[in-house]
């Protein structure tokens, strides 16, 4: 049986200003939390002294757990790698630069204690960059929301999460930000609790603009995924199907001129343009019949067919994945 009920994964890079006292403060927090916890350190292959000092620290915090990764991978692999070699119950994903506040933890373990699978972290009066946070993850977080239908307002940073259901959830490079919209998409429940976002004290950021074009491909991607239930046949086939028909049209179009008044057909521009639909439409369709098949493959393989299911019985309400 298990016997450890949270987990706290956090990934560090480069941060030897801050990583002792946020370990120290998660302790500390942990400790009157509950006894069976442990807290998963990533280091992303940080340049710095933070990979010393959290090695420093294991002694000092014997519930605190290092992991580090050859080289940087990105915050993807290392919350991955954190999730992967994670044992609780409930695993708590947030940020080291104490951004997120280790004393706010209790707040969404008496959350999860209510039945939910994942528990957001709705930021209140963030003191970030007007121009290269707030702005940008205000557009990420509506069109999230719009794209997959997922009930929480702030998809990115702090989060609590059912570890049995994490655990089994494939995380791609950028999904990391997306923990509410692909436990919707598989069925859990969500719910939010408002949390503080202080300003960054020590260190610098690893955000910058430039992540923005990265968010907005993989909502796009995420968007996909969650219409078209990852069949490439569903979109593809449907803009092909638009194109066939609209090439039809103006074909037809044509051939009415050509039959009944004597217009030139072969040599007017709309006759190229419903050539080339003709033969876009082809290969879109063929496009994604290839990865369909693909896709079907990839799925058997991997075995990504995670879902949650509820049974209700007269003795209890428990879920199965």
């Amino acid at each position: 049986m298990n016997d450890i009920k949270i987990s706290v994964v956090v990934p560090f890079f480069n941060e030897e200003e801050l990583v002792g006292e946020f370990c120290e403060r998660t302790d500390s927090v942990l400790k009157k939390l509950n006894p069976n916890y442990e807290i998963l350190a990533v280091d992303d292959g940080s340049k710095d002294n933070t990979s010393s000092i959290l090695g420093q620290l294991t002694a000092k915090i014997p519930k605190l757990r290092v992991l580090t990764l050859a080289k940087n991978r990105g915050q993807s692999t290392a919350i991955a790698a954190g999730i992967r070699n994670s044992r609780g119950d409930y695993v708590v994903i947030m940020d080291g630069d104490l951004q997120h506040l280790p004393e706010e933890i209790p707040l969404f373990i008496e959350k999860m204690e209510q039945g939910f699978d994942l528990v957001s972290g709705r930021r209140q009066k963030r003191k970030e960059s007007l121009l290269f946070r707030r702005i940008p993850s205000f557009f990420a977080n509506v069109l999230l929301k719009a794209a997959t239908k997922t009930p929480a307002s702030d998809m990115g940073g702090f989060k609590c999460i059912r570890g049995e259901l994490l655990r089994k959830i494939q995380i791609r490079p950028g999904y990391h930000r997306f923990f509410p919209a692909l436990i919707n998409m598989m069925g859990g429940t969500i719910t939010e609790v408002n949390i503080s976002a202080p300003k960054r004290q020590k260190g610098k950021s690893k955000y910058g603009l430039s992540r923005s074009i990265d968010v907005f491909l993989d909502i796009l991607m995420l968007w996909f995924e969650s219409s078209f239930r990852s069949r490439p046949l569903y979109l593809l086939g449907r803009i092909s199907t638009f194109m066939f028909v609209f090439a039809s049209g103006i074909f037809i179009w044509l051939l009415y001129e050509k039959l009944f008044w004597g217009y030139p057909m072969a040599i007017r521009p709309p006759f190229m343009i419903s050539i080339l639909l003709f033969v876009l439409s082809f290969l879109f369709f063929f496009q994604a019949i290839t990865l369909e098949l693909i896709s079907r493959m990839l799925n058997k393989l991997l075995g990504i067919d995670n879902y949650v299911i509820k049974e209700k019985n007269a003795q209890s309400d428990h879920k199965v994945d």
